[in-house]
């Protein structure tokens, strides 16, 4: 039965407004603002997201059309380019960060049983990052290069959704490994990382924290080997070993012993070497969880197809970090939705049917549902199948 409500009205309603409200009075974001509220700006970005509008202009013009239909979107304020524009460049961007996380911790509460192909109590972490290049004449804060600017996107995605467990938002410059700095680790976790994050005195405040971690090695790596454990070569493991740093400087960061793990690809045809402060888990499970790393590599390129985070509606820093983290937010929404629906479509299918469906007025359920042909013949599957939950 039409209950009066578009899709993108009933979309919203999964919101915590209330949770939304508090961050808005958190960073007095509507202080003294009479034409386009925070949440106005939340919605007409995340309407952006929603149905890949290109620009500002692109937003306004999508909104007016139905402007018969914005008061039952949420929408109340006066959707102009200029208040937009002017929104994302003054509106604290943190308030969309904060908002981002309370939907992340939801999310997360969702997806904490979900099976990432690893049979395993405690929480795996993948953490990497992803520049998003621009151009440093148009966004001369975002320092990368001599002659080019960019952003990057840090994240820590928790494997089991996956859902990202935190971000941090920085210039280029800020190498990777920095952010072990500012990472609050969960003691018993895992957290896999590619040779960009090896540095042996981070490791080890990481390890005496009673987290673990899965690394790839460096080939020059200097160490000795105490302890071989018999391997099965005929899953691609070649050894397993207790060894200790022998460099200089790496003996004195990380003084305690380390387990090495080497494996072989076939389908990559690569030698490979983990390092990891893990001596319980088999050897394999140990390469696997590596495998699994991979993961985040998938969420990148997912985010930056199916969103709009490669080009930009500002120009400033705060523009720049206030559509991101509306993305984020409109992401993780998203996945919440799929889960207390209990779809069985990939995410990708649920926003390409989201984007044409916006403005109908009909349940959100028939919508995703009501289709003769089976959704998965629907799906492109040229698409990454990360999200076929």
């Amino acid at each position: 039965m039409n209950n009066g409500k578009t899709v993108f009205s009933q979309v919203m309603d999964f919101l915590p407004l209330h949770e939304f409200r508090k961050c808005v009075m958190r960073y007095r974001g509507d202080y003294k603002v009479r034409t386009l509220s925070c949440l106005d700006q939340f919605l007409s970005m995340s309407f952006a997201q929603m149905t890949y509008r290109e620009s500002l202009r692109d937003i306004e013009t999508c909104l007016k059309t139905m402007s018969s239909k914005l008061y039952h979107m949420g929408i109340r304020g006066n959707i102009a380019r200029n208040n937009l524009a002017r929104a994302n460049e003054n509106r604290d961007w943190r308030i969309y960060a904060d908002f981002a996380q309370i939907l992340i911790h939801q999310a997360r509460k969702l997806y904490q049983h979900e099976d990432f192909g690893i049979e395993l109590e405690q929480t795996v972490y993948a953490l990497d990052a992803s520049t998003i290049d621009l151009c440093l004449s148009l966004f001369p804060w975002a320092h990368f290069r001599t002659t080019k600017g960019a952003v990057k996107l840090h994240t820590l995605l928790d494997l089991r959704g996956p859902i990202p467990a935190f971000i941090e938002i920085t210039d280029g410059k800020v190498h990777d490994v920095n952010i072990l700095d500012i990472l609050t680790t969960e003691p018993g976790s895992f957290y896999v990382m590619d040779r960009g994050y090896l540095d042996f005195k981070r490791l080890y405040a990481l390890h005496q924290t009673a987290a673990f971690f899965v690394i790839r090695a460096k080939s020059n790596m200097q160490s000795k080997r105490l302890y071989s454990h018999s391997v099965d070569k005929s899953t691609g493991l070649q050894c397993d070993q207790t060894i200790l740093l022998t460099g200089h400087y790496t003996a004195k960061d990380y003084p305690d012993k380390l387990r090495r793990v080497r494996y072989y690809d076939s389908e990559t045809d690569k030698r490979l070497v983990f390092l990891t402060n893990n001596f319980s888990l088999p050897a394999l499970t140990i390469a696997r969880l590596y495998k699994a790393r991979w993961q985040v590599e998938l969420f990148f390129k997912w985010i930056k197809q199916h969103l709009r985070i490669k080009a930009f509606y500002g120009t400033s820093e705060n523009a720049v970090k206030t559509q991101i983290w509306i993305a984020i937010s409109t992401y993780v929404l998203i996945a919440i939705i799929k889960k207390r629906l209990d779809l069985k479509i990939s995410l990708y299918t649920f926003l390409q049917i989201i984007s044409v469906t916006v403005f109908e007025k009909m349940p959100i359920y028939q919508a995703l549902h009501d289709d003769p042909q089976p959704l998965s013949e629907i799906q492109n599957h040229n698409q990454l199948s990360l999200f076929d939950l």
